[in-house]
Order: C-alpha cells, then structure tokens, then sequence
C-alpha cells in the first residue's frame, strides 16, 4: 500500500471521472484536472465564483461546475479547453444541478423548487418541468440512462413523472400512495421503481415502469419509519433501514419480508467476529524529543491502532438520543452492499462508532468492526468485496472476509480523513480531510496472488 503526497481541495470537491483516467479537484474558484496515473496537471479552469457543486459528464468529456450562491452553473471541456458554457438562472435561483445521462442536458433546479429546467449543449434548448418536490432524493435516473423519475406534489398530493431521456418526453403520470413522498430509486435492472414516505409514516411503495403499485410494504405504524433505503446491484433485495434499529430484507419476487437484521447493544452470535480498534501509543526515545522534531503536524505524538477479537458476549457503546430535539441520531442511517450482493455493510446511529457486516448468502451476521471514534464513511470496492471506512483521524481502515487492518495514512500537517471514495477500477482510494486530499494505491497484484 503506498499513499501520495498531500493536495488542496476545497468542499471535498473531488472526483474521479466515470471512465477511470482523471481526477478533478476544486480549490475556491479554480478546477484542477489531473492524470490519475501521474498525478500531473492536465488543465486548469477557472470559475467566476467559489464552486459549490461538481460533476462529470457520463462520457468524462465534460465537467460541470455550480455555483449555487450566483445561480450560475460553467462547463468545461477536456478535448477542448477554449470551449465553455455558462447558464445564469438569474432571479429564479438555483438550488441543484445535475447531468443528464447522456453528458449532453444539464438539469437545474430552481430555489423554492419552483421549477427543473433541462438545457441542451447540442442544441440550446430549453425545457420546463413544473412542481418538483423538495425531499430527499426526489430524481433518479434509471441504470442504463433511458428513463428519468421525477416526484412532484400538486394540489397537496404526491406525484411521479416518468420522462425518456432521449427527447424528454413524459412517459407516464401518476399519482402515489404517499403522504409525505420522502426518496425514490430505481432498481439496477430499471424495471421497478421504490418510493419511500417520510419518516413519519413506514411505508414503502414499488411500481412498475408504466406506474402500476405492484406492492406495498410497512412493517409498523405510529412510530418514527423508514430511515434509509438501497437496493442490492443484483436487483434481487431491497434493503430498507428504520427508525426501529432493524434493517428490512424484501425480496424481488413476492416483494415480502425475507429476513429482518437487528443491531443488538450485546452480541451473542459466536458464528460472527467483532474487530475492537484497540489504541497503542508508540514509545518516544529522548532524542526525539528535540524542538526539531517536535513541530505542528508532526506523526511523533500519533496513536497507532490495530483490531483485536473480542471474545463473546460483546458489549457495543450505545448513546441514548435526546428526545427533544429533531431527527434524532438513532436508527441505520447507512447501508450499502457489495458490488457482488454478497455482503451489506450497515451503521446504526445510536451506535456510531461500529460498522455491521452481513452476509447475505447465510442471511447472518458476518462481522461488526468496533472503532474508538465515531464512522464518518465507509465505502465497498467496486471489483471485490472489501471494504474502506474512515473515523475523521489519521488512519484508513479496511474489511475483507480475510480479516481487519488500520492503516496510519504517513503525511506531515495532520491530516484528518473525513471521508474517502474507491476509484473505479478498486486498485486506489482517494482519502478526503478537510481542506486537502491524499490517494491511496492498494497492492493489487500481491492481493490477487
């Protein structure tokens, strides 16, 4: 495993293109492009404004660059640096903006959610769509990029618009069975779409792609409901995360509850391994405590960790939420599976310092992995089931079946990771802190061997 050095972002403004090769970086109002091999400035752009949203074309061609604050939105070109756009929303505001699919529409929504205005770079055109609702992810694009789901509310009801990407056109129209429509997402397959309420009311809502309900789902009522919802890359689950501490397994045929997952303070399971992050202090000689080594930022004073195996029965930290004041820290938060179904990887709010693995072949608990701090991120690889978390300090830590290890990330200045994301090709990781970022190269060719 080897790191880089050190580079400056703003906003953990950092992404890696879709086909593998470029690295774009903000810092305030520039756009920095980068080889992802090298490291090697490929192009510098510069905005009119401190960028606060940015994004790659599907075809990594194109990069789009949103300042909310002007309502303006610049792109830019790879293959051709003199060519730029620039889209002033004017008066109207902007709260969003987002590709479309095909890296050729740009789709920007206004504030107060007044209106999605989709806008060509081939043609000029302009399209309206009206009533777009404010929740958390009110559009989704289907996997292949040919259908657009929109929720919409109307008259104090909950709508959802199917649109075809190609020409925009509304596909379908109808109405939910949602008080307070809160997310939407396509399955990978695009076949089936599920709407989630609010947290509010448990319900669960999965149509078909010419809008006909082919089933409903709620585990309870009068309590806080559904907190997180994915769908498994195979199609096959939907898994749905709740207020109540339990995840929800559907599956893709009956649509019925196969298996719950709970999040238990003490752990009995003697078939699962709990990794407790335990600290070690590195023993520090006289000659080191020279003012020379003793500077800002310097690793002299860092704690190593390693992860021990707790024996049974476990107990997990718990912290009790306040229950005055809103949206309170319990519940699963998190969920993500691995890119092949195998795993789902979970975080329970009221116990934020540990990760749940569970393997859904046995429809059991793999592993918990136990951390001192509180879990920030945590990531799959995209070609094998492994995973990279992080706890906002120094170190990077990774999952696999094989085992558990925390890595000390070895850069000067004290850098911190907040978060972290898998290039696609899972050969490098690129670890976020707050104002710089570091990329880590993981030892493929040993690991295969």
């Amino acid at each position: 495993m080897n790191f880089s050095e050190v580079f400056k972002q703003s906003n953990q403004l950092c992404k890696v293109s879709p086909d593998g090769k470029y690295l774009a970086t903000c810092v305030q109002y520039r756009l920095v492009v980068r080889d992802v091999g090298t490291l090697q400035i490929l192009q510098l752009y510069t905005c009119l404004d401190q960028i606060s949203h940015m994004e790659w074309s599907s075809d990594s061609l194109f990069i789009l660059c949103a300042m909310y604050k002007r309502g303006l939105v610049q792109v830019w070109s790879l293959e051709q640096p003199d060519w730029h756009c620039k889209i002033d929303e004017g008066s109207i505001g902007l709260v969003s903006s987002r590709w479309s699919p095909d890296g050729r529409h740009i789709l920007n929504t206004s504030e107060f959610h007044l209106r999605v205005t989709v806008w060509s770079l081939c043609t000029k055109a302009v399209s309206y769509i009206k009533y777009p609702k404010t929740c958390q992810k009110g559009v989704d694009f289907s996997r292949d990029g040919s259908y657009m789901a929109l929720a919409e509310r109307r008259d104090c009801k909950d709508y959802i618009s199917v649109f075809v990407c190609d020409d925009w056109h509304l596909l379908r129209h109808f109405e939910t069975e949602t008080q307070d429509l809160a997310g939407l997402e396509w399955s990978p397959n695009g076949c089936v779409l599920a709407v989630w309420d609010s947290c509010l009311e448990y319900k669960v809502l999965l149509y078909s792609l010419d809008g006909r309900l082919l089933s409903t789902y709620s585990a309870y009522e009068w309590s806080l409901g559904v907190k997180s919802v994915t769908w498994s890359p195979s199609s096959q689950f939907l898994a749905i995360g709740s207020y109540d501490e339990k995840v929800r397994i559907l599956n893709h045929i009956t649509w019925k509850k196969i298996t719950q997952f709970e999040h238990p303070a003490t752990i009995n399971n003697t078939k699962a391994v709990v990794y407790k992050e335990v600290e070690s202090r590195t023993t520090v000689g006289s000659d080191d405590l020279s003012l020379h080594n003793i500077t800002i930022g310097t690793t002299l004073f860092n704690t190593q960790s390693r992860y021990e195996i707790c024996p049974f029965p476990v107990q997990i930290p718990v912290v009790k939420p306040d229950p005055d004041r809103a949206n309170p820290k319990i519940g699963v938060s998190t969920l993500a599976f691995s890119s092949d179904s195998r795993y789902l990887a979970t975080k329970n709010d009221n116990m934020a310092s540990a990760v749940w693995v569970w393997d859904m072949q046995n429809m059991s608990l793999e592993a918990v992995l136990e951390q001192i701090s509180a879990v920030r991120c945590f990531q799959w690889d995209p070609r094998r089931p492994r995973l990279a978390l992080c706890t906002g300090n120094s170190k990077l830590y990774l999952w696999s079946s094989a085992g558990c290890v925390s890595v000390q990330v070895p850069t000067e200045g004290g850098f911190q990771v907040q978060s972290l994301s898998w290039h696609c090709s899972g050969d490098s990781l690129i670890l976020l802190g707050k104002d710089q970022l570091c990329l880590c190269y993981m030892d493929t060719d040993q690991e295969d061997k």
